[in-house]
């Protein structure tokens, strides 16, 4: 019996792999999750998303387990001991950001009842599916992570350019990037 698998040829490591296989692309309806990947992708910004994988203990840890309500909390000595972490990517500006986000990730779900309702909106409460057959087609941002970071940085949100916002828009499951020949994309498609 043949176990291979074909995947997204970015899925190549230890980390990656699972990643891909139980993560990336799963649409994604709970908030703190939501939270998790806005402040992962921020910390991403410049950097590999092996990097973010390899410290996303840490991270968790250090942002208590991507609680928006704790980390709308942090203080400016906060601040100082998150860059004192050599578990974490210690970006002064992207730890801030991580705090000002948080805040006004709780502003959007006083006034749309959750994140998940608010961002699904842009499109339309159903994941795009694309039909990718090399990396090389999958773009860095599209119109709606456009709409979206124009939006998140109206609502006082850093560190969400359109190509960050298009990771997490891949990431959290509203656009299906995998790769066609991925066994991956049928799964997501067909959930």
């Amino acid at each position: 019996m043949d176990t291979t698998f074909n995947r997204c040829t970015w899925a190549s490591t230890a980390l990656s792999i699972p990643y891909h296989d139980a993560e990336w692309g799963m649409p994604v309806h709970d908030d703190q999750r939501w939270f998790e990947f806005l402040l992962l992708d921020a910390f991403q910004a410049g950097l590999t998303w092996e990097l973010i994988l390899a410290r996303r203990a840490s991270l968790r840890l250090a942002f208590a387990n991507f609680d928006p309500a704790i980390v709308a909390t942090f203080d400016a000595d906060t601040v100082e001991m998150l860059l004192q972490n050599p578990g974490i990517i210690r970006n002064r500006l992207k730890v801030q950001a991580s705090i000002k986000n948080a805040r006004a990730f709780l502003k959007i779900q006083q006034d749309y009842g959750s994140f998940d309702r608010y961002i699904w909106q842009f499109v339309e409460g159903v994941p795009i599916v694309n039909a990718w057959k090399e990396l090389a087609e999958i773009p860095a941002q599209s119109k709606e992570s456009i709409l979206v970071s124009k939006d998140l940085r109206q609502k006082g949100f850093s560190f969400v350019g359109p190509t960050i916002c298009y990771a997490f828009m891949q990431a959290a499951g509203m656009v299906n990037d995998h790769l066609v020949t991925c066994f991956r994309y049928d799964e997501i498609r067909l959930a």
